[in-house]
């Protein structure tokens, strides 16, 4: 531990109150975020040898100050902790990644006409989510099928405002036409609350409220509904009927399960709605010293903050402060919550099932994990790279003519894509076409006064690009293994002319410095896969952001060529909506609320953005 007299001070100054503590090291930066109901006791345990976790040696031998934050109850010590991990993301705190990206459905109940949508996140306590589904596949599938059971309408709600006639979902039976009158707003309801029933698991109650109502619909002789209803119900018992994993009780339970070997952790989560098996959502895992406890409570912290919380969650363990996080979970959920370790029965068996399926996700992990590291040792020796390339970064250039030019940056680490390390670059130099002078502009923005270095360089591109890298990183003085990568040239002869062209299938190329022949790694597929994921997406970033300032400007160009508005009310309806996009998007009746813009103006501009969009 380092010799710091104010970690003593820190010691004998810790509050006896709930509250969070935030580690730091020498240079400042937060390594560890905790809370505790008695911050001097909690504080305490760590000088005195109380903290028997295997973490907290590796931990104490770095920190240097301590910062304390109090709170009124433990409950607000455990969010603002959550919110400290999120926002400094501490080398020594349990950070889950998600294995896979979560989806929900989601619909609004106070929306007239509510509509059954796709969604990444949940935003808003007051609307119905329901899920998450494992994929986007899954999610998707059940929103079709459920669509085609109770037909919804999923239209966003400004293509609902300005319907002008029923759209084709209308025509082939998934969607009712609210937007123009077809339906009472009754019955919709209806229709609404048989879709939440059907999604919260509550499927069996369901089927004898649609017969009942199939029934007062032939009774009322209106059969075309009555037949609607008896097909709805049919849909439904073959979806029961094919559901054969079915648990004991009709309850929504997630199960959580783990599996450790050596220093990594595997969770994964089963998701039981209705008494029904549906999916399962598992984490990459987690290379970690800290206890299995102190990881599933950070689960439950950082995956409920953004997830549903269902009646029950079913743990391996007690957890530390389990009645703390008891109370944030109903909190949340709006009613009690319960935390269960079964010992027995049917809720040991899903348990089991739980840690079973962790087990494979972590052996599958390693053999993974051991494939990417033969494919960067493959690497190092072919192109007689100074070091293991654990970090790669890989550069590429995207313009028309010159135009609206941009460089991506992006950066794989450990052969995977690190996203929060991407950069885009605006190309401000060259003002005509010139992908060298372009490159020689990123790099040098990348490479000037940097600290974080790459083990390798990659460009997109043959020897050329290659030698402009070079000569950036000579002028800095920076030492780094420089590679590019370009698909081989064929010749064809068209007349009495000789073409040189990339074809899709032409074979990828490695150019290496002080080397004249090109690499071929073809022998070596899952390095020359490696490769080739980097150039693409390097290639995707670069041209995903070209097009997002190209429609930019053709949105500003769009509002240049409005008639009779001049760059005064130009400026305000850009200050008024935000941007050129939100213009475009605005109704008829939003354009009057601007100052200066009367309804026939308003007509004028309207009209105008229909008829170029």
């Amino acid at each position: 531990m380092p010799e710091h007299a104010n970690l003593k001070e820190n010691m004998i100054s810790a509050p006896r109150s709930p509250g969070v503590y935030i580690m730091r090291d020498e240079p400042g930066k937060v390594i560890y975020v905790g809370k505790a109901n008695d911050l001097k006791n909690r504080i305490a345990s760590y000088f005195t040898g109380k903290d028997t976790r295997p973490m907290a040696p590796f931990l104490m031998a770095r920190v240097c100050s301590i910062d304390f934050i109090t709170t009124a109850t433990g409950k607000e010590a455990l969010i603002l902790e959550n919110n400290l991990i999120k926002r400094h993301r501490p080398r020594y705190n349990v950070i889950l990644r998600d294995d896979k990206t979560y989806y929900h459905l989601s619909l609004d109940p106070a929306e007239k006409f509510p509509r059954l949508q796709l969604v990444r996140k949940r935003t808003n306590k007051k609307v119905l989510y329901f899920g998450p589904y494992p994929s986007g596949l899954a999610a998707k599938e059940t929103l079709r099928f459920v669509l085609s059971v109770f037909p919804l309408r999923s239209c966003r709600n400004r293509d609902f405002r300005l319907r002008a006639r029923p759209c084709l979902e209308h025509q082939i039976g998934r969607c009712l036409a609210p937007c123009k009158g077809l339906v009472e707003e009754e019955a919709y309801k209806k229709l609404a609350d048989s879709a939440v029933s059907f999604l919260q698991g509550r499927r069996r109650e369901l089927i004898p409220a649609l017969q009942k109502q199939m029934e007062e619909a032939a009774e009322d002789l209106n059969y075309e509904e009555a037949a609607r209803l008896r097909d709805r119900i049919g849909a439904l018992t073959h979806v029961l009927e094919k559901q054969n994993v079915d648990w004991v009780g009709n309850q929504d339970q997630d199960v959580l399960g783990f599996y450790t070997d050596d220093d990594a952790c595997q969770l994964c989560i089963l998701f039981v709605r209705g008494g029904k098996l549906i999916g399962s959502k598992s984490f990459a895992p987690v290379k970690t010293k800290a206890e299995i406890a102190e990881i599933i409570s950070s689960l439950l912290q950082q995956f409920y903050d953004n997830s549903e919380v269902p009646e029950e969650i079913i743990l391996p363990c007690n957890l530390p402060e389990e009645n703390v996080i008891v109370e944030w979970l109903s909190d949340e959920k709006g009613k009690k919550v319960l935390i269960t370790v079964p010992r027995r029965g049917a809720k040991k068996a899903l348990l089991e099932m739980a840690c079973a399926n962790s087990r494979e996700l972590l052996e599958s992990a390693r053999k993974k994990e051991e494939q990417k590291t033969a494919a960067l040792s493959i690497l190092q020796e072919k192109l007689t790279l100074s070091r293991l390339p654990r970090r790669i970064e890989c550069y590429d250039i995207s313009n028309i003519s010159g135009k609206q030019a941009v460089g991506s940056q992006v950066v794989f680490q450990d052969g995977e894509p690190d996203k929060a390390a991407y950069r885009r670059f605006r190309v401000k130099t060259a003002e005509e076409p010139d992908d060298y002078g372009m490159m020689r502009e990123v790099l040098t923005r990348r490479f000037t006064g940097a600290e974080e270095m790459p083990d390798l360089v990659v460009v997109d591109g043959g020897k050329g690009q290659l030698n402009v890298a070079l000569s950036v990183l000579k002028d800095l003085k920076i030492k780094l293994d420089v590679i590019g990568l370009a698909k081989e040239e064929r010749t064809f002869l068209s007349g009495s002319r000789i073409i040189k062209k990339k074809t899709a299938k032409a074979e990828d190329r490695v150019y290496l410095p002080r080397r004249k022949d090109a690499v071929f790694l073809s022998a070596f597929p899952q390095a020359l896969s490696l490769l080739q994921r980097l150039r693409d997406e390097a290639h995707r970033f670069a041209v995903s952001f070209h097009h997002k300032l190209k429609q930019k400007n053709d949105l500003r160009s769009l509002l240049e060529a409005i008639p009779d508005v001049g760059n005064r009310r130009k400026r305000m309806l850009l200050r008024h909506f935000g941007s050129a996009e939100q213009v475009r998007n605005a109704s008829f009746e939003d354009l009057q609320k601007v100052s200066g813009i009367g309804k026939e103006l308003a007509e004028k501009i309207y009209s105008h953005l229909r008829e170029v969009k």
